[in-house]
């Protein structure tokens, strides 16, 4: 990473990763250079000031350009940054920078499967790189399996035709501030997309991050009988940590059996800042 003397701060300061080192370090330079234009706040007043949902160290690596972040901690960067800071329509903002990392996203996962081996290679070489690679793709594949089934003791199993559409945040909308032991019900509005109703549905928590602790929530909420085409809202009631901090849960569809049945949708979230 290139750095730069800049007045009135004490030492080198990072200039961002270069644009033309591959599609990871595109996406870091383009959060960096946001950064620059929002004033180049600290992480920490990220977090403490504007209300970044996401670890000093995770932001920190997101503008370094090492590895291409998730986009939940892409969008607490950007989110901070280019609607709270400068003011950009937070629709707009998440839809541009969601097409950024997906780009970034897809011409890196195009870049690992397309990469050829050297032409030169010896064959104990490429026997090993073979052995290696499958290696890895069973990694992944046991990874990806754990992820979604692992919580719920069971693999996904999405009926044919199944689809569900997000519509709107009905309560208590993302970055609103909550007081300290307070209990609040946020509620979401969905749509039945597919060709498939809705019958015996939850949603069920798949995670969660935040301090000083965690937002108290049931394990599962019921999701009403829902016709295709038809809108439904889903209600959870929250509990609030005693202390100031900030916590956000991530919630997906599941049947009676606690089977995810929408695995490839986005999980669903609301995100809170406690005072």
């Amino acid at each position: 990473m290139d750095v730069e003397r800049r007045p009135g701060r004490r030492g080198r300061v990072a200039r961002g990763p270069a644009e033309d080192s591959g599609p990871v370090a595109e996406f870091a330079r383009r959060l960096w250079e946001l950064k620059r234009a929002a004033g180049d706040p600290s992480y920490d007043r990220m977090r403490d000031e504007y209300g970044a949902l996401a670890s000093k160290s995770a932001l920190s690596a997101a503008a370094r350009g090492e590895r291409l972040p998730s986009w939940e901690t892409s969008w607490e960067f950007v989110r901070v940054l280019a609607a709270g800071v400068l003011g950009g329509d937070e629709d707009e903002v998440r839809h541009e920078w969601r097409g950024e990392w997906e780009r970034a996203r897809d011409a890196l996962t195009a870049g690992a499967v397309t990469a050829p081996a050297p032409e030169a290679a010896p064959e104990r070489s490429r026997r090993t790189a073979f052995v290696l690679a499958g290696a890895v793709a069973l990694v992944l594949v046991a990874a990806l399996v754990f992820v979604f089934a692992a919580p719920f003791g069971s693999e996904p199993a999405a009926p044919a035709g199944d689809a569900s559409e997000f519509v709107a945040d009905v309560t208590v909308p993302d970055g609103s501030e909550v007081a300290a032991g307070s209990v609040f019900v946020k509620t979401w509005e969905f749509r039945n997309a597919g060709t498939v109703g809705w019958v015996g549905r939850y949603l069920v928590r798949a995670g969660s991050f935040g301090n000083p602790g965690e937002c108290a929530t049931p394990e599962r909420v019921p999701v009403p009988q829902t016709a295709p085409g038809e809108r439904v809202r889903v209600s959870v009631e929250v509990r609030a940590p005693d202390r100031p901090g900030h916590c956000q849960v991530y919630w997906k569809m599941a049947d009676e059996q606690g089977h995810i049945l929408l695995p490839n949708t986005r999980a669903v979230f609301f995100s809170v800042r406690v005072i």
